[in-house]
């Protein structure tokens, strides 16, 4: 069952940049069609137990077609480049050259949000 996305994932390995993979008659497309144009790391309430961060931005479907879902994946790191956590955000529809915001929240708050110093983005799935 998944060695035929095994073998997808492999020729696209060796085949260079493919822009578009089809599976079960639905396409996907790589992740380079969504551009984070923006982002900041917020903190609510600092210094708390109710200490709350998370990772506001702005992102932009760059394709040339809708897409029916975005993942963006936000790990979070301590002020030793240790990671902390990963979490990964849903976003439904995009159309073409449409924007939108998103908000990726560390899991906890308090001490172990205080942490947080640094993040990273990825965009990891546009379908």
């Amino acid at each position: 069952m998944y060695r035929r996305a095994f073998l997808v994932c492999a020729v696209a390995a060796t085949a260079g940049c493919l822009d578009v993979l089809e599976e079960n008659g639905e396409e996907i497309t790589e992740p380079r069609d969504v551009r984070i144009v923006y982002d900041e790391l917020v903190r609510d309430n600092p210094g708390t137990e109710d200490e709350r961060v998370y990772v506001w931005g702005v992102a932009r479907n760059i394709g040339e077609r809708e897409l029916s879902l975005v993942e963006i994946r936000a790990t979070f790191y301590d002020d030793e480049d240790e990671e902390l956590e990963r979490v990964i955000e849903n976003v439904p529809e995009v159309t073409e050259d449409e924007e939108w915001h998103f908000e990726i929240e560390f899991p906890d708050f308090g001490e172990r949000a205080a942490a947080v110093d640094a993040y990273e983005l990825e965009v990891i799935t546009a379908v």
